[in-house]
């Protein structure tokens, strides 16, 4: 059972990583902050009494059923905005009404992307997670947990077993070594 030390600590932890795993999935700042607090909230009162190492694989769960309802929420909100308020649309011309082809997506959002650009996406990502795999293992492991678990050098080094120096040479390595394998198959980012 985990103490209100150890939940508060874990809580303290996860914060900023959770907050810029709910911003990357909602692209609003202000909705990310609220997700990340309601899955706080909501480990706090449901879990709180379980152990201590339960806890990651609870968060992250919440976490995305939190980011899940955030979208059926703005999905439905949007819906209804969109269906009582369609400027151009009269009463007489209600019976042609159909929500689907008035709908517009918000710039910016995976909703509003071509289906060319939703592959191009996802052949890209295909690409960088190739060549991540075939990075060596400590380049990897340090490239992972600084850039993809936003662990700080020092966080890195410590999960890694070696020095704040390595970290950074290893970092260092695996993004030039990926810069050049994405750009040998025309990939810039």
């Amino acid at each position: 059972m985990a103490t209100d030390k150890e939940l508060s600590d874990f809580l303290e932890n996860v914060e900023r990583r959770a907050f810029k795993q709910a911003a990357y999935a909602v692209r609003k700042d202000e909705a990310a902050l609220d997700i990340v607090q309601d899955a706080m909230i909501k480990l706090a009162e449901k879990y709180g009494d379980k152990p201590a190492q339960e806890l990651p694989l609870l968060f992250q769960r919440i976490l995305q059923n939190t980011i899940t309802d955030y979208f059926r929420r703005e999905k439905v909100r949007n819906t209804w905005i969109s269906f009582l308020w369609s400027p151009g649309k009269d009463r007489e011309d209600a019976e042609g009404f159909d929500m689907l082809e008035t709908y517009e997506a918000e710039d910016g959002t995976v909703a509003a992307e071509s289906s060319a650009d939703k592959v191009e996406r996802r052949q890209v990502l295909a690409a960088i997670e190739a060549e991540v795999r075939k990075l060596p293992t400590r380049q990897r492991q340090a490239f992972l947990l600084r850039y993809w678990q936003d662990m700080d050098v020092a966080e890195t080094a410590a999960a890694m077993g070696c020095s704040e120096g390595s970290v950074k040479t290893h970092c260092s390595r695996a993004t030039h070594a990926l810069a050049q394998a994405l750009r040998a198959k025309g990939i810039t980012l």
